[in-house]
């Protein structure tokens, strides 16, 4: 097996692939893909990692029954660190948490979701070797007005004289120059699109981008950079790292930055993978995260 094919070999135990669902819960669907393949590519030293972060997964559709068959439904939040050795396969975690469809656990709705809860966190966290947190979430979920900070970066660009000619990732459009000051900038992008490396097919997702240095990241050449990721083939989790590593070696080392990549769901399942600097200040990439999920799932807040 060459190095280069480690990850899409794993990957494709079952993307692309017609497979059966599970009728009763199986743990063995789920597959680990190791993260190491795509850092080693993008000079990210897996053993002292530029960033820290997390991967957020949320399940819009996990359904389960009680022992009499009451069918019970909820939007699930996965989260782990990452500095994890893996991450788990989109397509695995879907038919895993399918298999969950049929079965029957706990007498109530409350003691059938805790259940669930223990036995998934037990799951995942033996499959990937690290620690995971899951929770169902609901309308009790707290709202924070915190997308006015962020300015969308289109209102940079003049869309009838900008040009963009790069559709595979292009740090080379990256522009910046040094002023006399720290500022702070939050930047929005709503037109992130990349490509499922094994499947091809496309993924969308919203980009938010925090930092606060001296160095000014030119906003029209960060739209080309962001654009040129439309005919790139990677997982989620790996175009945030390649974004962050392309900002964070233009700015200083003891800057701050953070970039949440917010993609759309595909199959009942979104990934939401953040990654920010060791001295980041910005703790409000979980309020755009669970803002964001609560707009899409249509659950009240």
């Amino acid at each position: 097996m060459k190095y280069e094919n480690i990850t899409d070999n794993i990957a494709s135990k079952y993307l692309g692939r017609k497979v059966e669902e599970s009728c009763s819960y199986d743990p063995s669907l789920l597959v680990a893909v190791p993260r190491f393949e795509n850092r080693k590519r993008y000079d990210i030293d897996n053993n002292n990692l530029p960033f820290r972060g997390w991967d957020i997964w949320h399940a819009y559709e996990f359904s389960t029954m009680t022992e009499n068959s009451l069918p019970v439904t909820r939007l699930m939040k996965i989260k782990y660190a990452c500095e994890s050795e893996y991450i788990v396969e989109s397509k695995s975690l879907k038919l895993y948490l399918n298999s969950f469809n049929m079965d029957r656990f706990g007498k109530t709705v409350d003691e059938c979701l805790d259940i669930c809860k223990t036995m998934i966190e037990k799951d995942l966290s033996e499959k990937l070797k690290t620690k995971i947190v899951v929770e169902f979430l609901n309308d009790n979920s707290r709202r924070v007005e915190i997308f006015s900070e962020f300015i969308d970066l289109m209102k940079f660009v003049d869309d009838k004289t900008l040009r963009i000619e790069n559709f595979n990732e292009s740090p080379e459009l990256l522009l910046a120059n040094l002023g006399d000051s720290k500022n702070k900038y939050y930047l929005k992008f709503d037109s992130l699109r990349s490509n499922c490396r094994v499947t091809h097919q496309p993924d969308f997702g919203d980009v938010f981008i925090y930092y606060n240095s001296k160095i000014h990241i030119d906003e029209n050449s960060l739209v080309k950079y962001l654009v040129s990721f439309r005919s790139e083939y990677h997982f989620h989790e790996e175009c945030c790292e390649m974004i962050y590593k392309r900002l964070y070696d233009l700015l200083n080392s003891d800057d701050e930055l953070c970039v949440c990549a917010l993609y759309t769901r595909r199959g009942g399942i979104d990934i939401s993978p953040v990654r920010y600097s060791k001295n980041c200040t910005f703790n409000g990439f979980q309020d755009l995260i669970d803002i964001n999920i609560f707009a899409r799932s249509g659950i009240k807040q």
